[in-house]
């Protein structure tokens, strides 16, 4: 095909369009069935489990060792200026701020997000969501929206475990291997940190990135191509598109909450 000629040009661009209108009405869909999805609890609750728990181990343990690494590097820049008593205060900053929210979504992305996305797209390839539709069971309400939600749920639970795991890995390095004074580590982190302008701020981009991430790797699944390579394609635009995401809103929400 030749991308120059205007009309190949013209049908790249309408099935693009076409791509995003069809994503938008089913994301406006999904938040139209809040209340249905919460009317079956035991369903969300099984995501909830399949989404978080399963992620719950590889969350935690990054987090222990990014918390290793910013105790040390943040140790090593802060006693240049004679404050490595404020490592505490760095290293949640850091965390609730920026690396929490961020490094769980991009975790989430690579773990749940391409299960999620296999799953529905297994369930296209086996025709169980053509299956549903000729029982009359609508396919968004039982099987997508159930999903959607247990992601947004999941997301700010995972990055409240990362950053808590990793202030405790900055305390250790910080504290029992350097040798810093845990009063001064823990009251300059209680100073310094406010509740709601930097816990708040990152737990609204978790709530952001959950709805991202799960949204695109429900739509990447829903629309895969019923084969295993279509699977396995739309297993990979989950995690580039999902990634690429959530880098992207890191930086609009950051703007926006340094400007107020």
């Amino acid at each position: 095909m030749n991308w120059l000629h205007p009309s190949s040009l013209g049908f790249a661009v309408r099935t693009k369009m076409a791509d995003v209108g069809h994503g938008a009405r089913l994301f406006m869909r999904l938040l139209q069935l809040v209340g249905a999805a919460f009317a079956r609890p035991g369903l969300v609750r099984d995501q909830v489990h399949f989404l978080g728990n399963y992620s719950l181990a590889i969350i935690a343990v990054s987090g222990l060792f990014v918390g290793f690494v910013l105790g040390l590097q943040g140790y090593y820049t802060l006693q240049r200026y004679g404050s490595s008593e404020a490592l505490g205060l760095l290293v949640a900053l850091s965390l609730v701020r920026e690396l929490g929210p961020v490094v769980t979504a991009l975790l989430f992305a690579g773990r749940a997000g391409t299960s999620l996305t296999a799953e529905i797209g297994l369930m296209r390839a086996g025709e169980q969501l053509s299956a549903m539709e000729m029982m009359a069971v609508d396919p968004v309400r039982r099987i997508l929206a159930p999903r959607f939600w247990a992601g947004v749920i999941t997301m700010p639970l995972l990055a409240a475990v990362f950053s808590a795991v990793g202030v405790v890995g900055g305390w250790v390095v910080g504290v029992l291997m350097i040798g810093i004074d845990p009063g001064a580590f823990w009251s300059q982190m209680q100073g310094g940190v406010d509740v709601w302008k930097d816990v708040g701020n990152g737990v609204l981009k978790s709530l952001v990135f959950g709805f991202t991430v799960t949204f695109v790797a429900l739509l990447q699944g829903f629309v895969a191509r019923p084969t295993p390579e279509g699977v396995a394609r739309a297993t990979t635009r989950t995690v580039v598109i999902a990634s690429l995401s959530v880098l992207a809103l890191d930086f609009v929400l950051t703007a926006l909450m340094f400007s107020i």
